[in-house]
């Protein structure tokens, strides 16, 4: 009994310590980005998908930077200004974010349900025209 205890009490505090080191993002819901975007608020609302992923669909504003780029591209995200990250579902999002709070962003937000949350509400969705292959 005090081994199951003991046990459960270390696999507790190593949840603690990995809880602990993971950074605090706010949920940004989607009525409150809304209100942030008619509001003009300063932010930057970052699209982490693929380019591909992107041109389908994305929330107006949106600056794409797909998730695995992140790192190569802190020149563009502002430090100064709120960020809200968003994906499909949240996975690359929280990959995104882990990159920008270990880069020293602390305005981090997450979009709540990313953007499968956003359609599935019926929200407003802008495409972008197939950008024409480079002639050779």
């Amino acid at each position: 009994m005090l081994r199951k205890a003991l046990i459960g009490l270390v696999g507790l505090m190593a949840a603690w310590c990995v809880l602990a080191d993971a950074p605090q993002v706010a949920q940004v819901s989607q009525q409150a980005l809304l209100d942030m975007q008619a509001q003009e608020t300063p932010m930057l609302l970052l699209d982490v998908r693929t380019p591909e992923e992107f041109a389908a669909g994305h929330i107006a504003g949106a600056v794409n930077i797909p998730y695995d780029q992140v790192a190569a591209h802190l020149a563009e995200i502002p430090k100064d200004k709120q960020v809200v990250v968003y994906c499909k579902s949240g996975r690359r999002a929280g990959m995104a974010v882990e990159t920008l709070s270990s880069n020293g962003y602390t305005k981090l937000g997450h979009l709540d349900g990313d953007m499968q949350g956003w359609t599935a509400a019926a929200r407003p969705v802008e495409e972008t025209a197939p950008q024409p292959a480079e002639a050779k």
